[in-house]
């Protein structure tokens, strides 16, 4: 399934939201990170301070012993100092010898898992080989990071007597916990910020499509057979307004091209009307012509047919002329409609009274209710019901052995609903979009004006007509219009 595609209005929006949403993750990434690398920092530089001040502590005790100053003598030098410089820094202290045999140590239980009993030689190299002679080794433990740092310890002549380990652990509680303040009260502010950018958002995202909307809505409304109007925005940007200026060009295009459509239009029906009334004359003329001028050769007066003759000639004149008539009335009809004279009617009644004329007794009436009450001309809507089992009748076989029409009568919400069913050959698929022009019959006679007439009158009354058909099984038409 296909996504539908987003509005513009909708993809502004969104993408400002987005943008919010995008910023405040960056700068919470980038605040973790800061306060991270800042953590970092300050334990180095805190460890850094530390073994400075125990340096100096213990270059104090170093030169205030009455010991010899040697390796060897360390434990007895730092026999009790150690434990007081361990009070005063807060800090465990561990002395070496060169070798990385562990002399004393402040932490009273000595264990393996804390406190090595040798150095590993890795450090020693290291330790040996740096500039300054200093080397950190970093470790994690039970989700705690250690760090411990290695530094020489040298006498009055510079010689290095030992080696100084100081085992820090890095305690990130109170850093932590400015992080989680700070990152919550960020999550505050941004939250507010979101929510003033929903808006901000909405209403720029209305502001920028406004205008778009409205050009939206009056081009879905342009419609080629009524007068459209023009746009008219006040304060729209460049675009908007070439946009607009574009569009009212274009109706103004539109308006002259349906007005020439419209008048070829017109002058081709009329043209098309013009030529079927003449050849409908033309047909009846014919035969005129030909009995005319039979009568003329075959007169004589002396026949004792003669009177047979002559009354047979004029029957057949009589005849044609009556077509001519009813060809000139039907146009007439079509041509000018006669001016509506709507009245309170019962549909049911004049229904019955527009099939009275027929002597088919295959048709049947079932209107639903006795009465049936609507405004319609009463002479137009006897008029739409006779050409409509006129239709029906002519569409039926005369070799049916079952022909059938049925007319119903009946309501539907506020309309009044006539149903027109017969059984005849139906309308083909090719001719049911041509059914109701004025100039398209499927008969060998007639103009082919009557369903365009009731389609006329109906439509004339707010009413609508539609039928369905199916090819050699028969039609039906359904005329409905509104009670008041």
């Amino acid at each position: 399934m296909k996504i539908k595609r987003l509005s513009l209005r909708a993809r502004i929006f969104v993408a400002m939201i987005l943008l919010v949403l995008m910023a405040s993750v960056l700068i919470a990434l980038v605040t973790i990170y800061q306060y991270n690398e800042e953590a970092k920092d300050y334990h180095r530089e805190r460890l850094e301070r530390k073994e400075r001040a125990i340096r100096r502590s213990i270059e104090f005790v170093i030169r205030e012993t009455t010991y010899p100053v040697t390796t060897e003598n360390i434990p007895l030098i730092f026999k009790d100092e150690i434990f007081d410089i361990d009070a005063i820094h807060n800090l465990q202290v561990n002395l070496y010898d060169i070798k990385g045999e562990l002399l004393i140590s402040s932490k009273r239980t000595i264990q393996k898992d804390t406190t090595e009993q040798l150095l590993d030689a890795s450090i020693l190299n290291a330790l040996a080989n740096t500039l300054d002679h200093r080397h950190v080794v970093k470790n994690v433990e039970a989700g705690q990071t250690f760090q411990s740092s290695y530094t020489y310890i040298t006498d009055g002549r510079f010689k290095n007597l030992a080696i100084l380990n100081l085992p820090y652990l890095e305690n990130d509680d109170f850093l932590n916990r400015e992080l989680k303040e700070f990152l919550m009260r960020l999550g505050y502010a941004y939250l507010v910020m979101i929510l003033v950018a929903i808006g901000f958002a909405y209403l720029i995202s209305k502001y920028i499509t406004k205008s778009l909307k409205t050009i939206s809505d009056k081009m879905y409304e342009t419609r080629l057979e009524k007068r459209n109007k023009k746009i008219q925005i006040d304060s729209s940007s460049e675009e908007i307004e070439t946009l607009v200026n574009s569009y009212n060009s274009m109706i103004d295009e539109l308006e002259a091209s349906a007005v020439k459509l419209a008048t070829n239009e017109r002058e081709q029906a009329w043209r098309e009307m013009a030529k079927q009334v003449a050849h409908e004359i033309k047909n009846p003329l014919t035969p005129m012509r030909l009995s005319v001028q039979s009568f003329q050769r075959k007169f004589n007066p002396e026949d004792e047919n003669i009177h047979q003759k002559v009354e047979e000639y004029s029957n057949t004149l009589i005849q044609q002329i009556d077509t001519m008539s009813s060809i000139a009335s039907a146009f007439s009809n079509f041509a000018k409609m006669p001016a509506q004279q709507s009245e309170e009617l019962n549909v049911v009644h004049i229904v019955k009274l527009a099939l009275d004329i027929f002597n088919e007794d295959y048709i049947e009436y079932y209107p639903e209710e006795k009465e049936l009450v609507a405004k319609f001309d009463r002479t137009q809507l006897i008029r739409v019901v006779t050409n409509l089992v006129k239709n029906g009748i002519q569409a039926i076989p005369e070799d049916s052995k079952n022909p059938k029409i049925e007319v119903r009568v009946f309501s539907q919400d506020d309309n009044v609903v006539i149903t027109i069913e017969d059984n005849g050959l139906g309308i083909s698929e090719d001719t049911q979009a041509k059914i109701f022009e004025p100039k398209f019959t499927t008969k060998s006679s007639g103009m082919g004006l009557g369903l365009a007439m009731v389609k006329n009158i109906v439509e004339t009354h707010n009413g609508s007509i539609t039928f369905t058909s199916q090819k050699g099984k028969g039609t039906i038409f359904k005329v409905a219009f509104p009670k008041e």
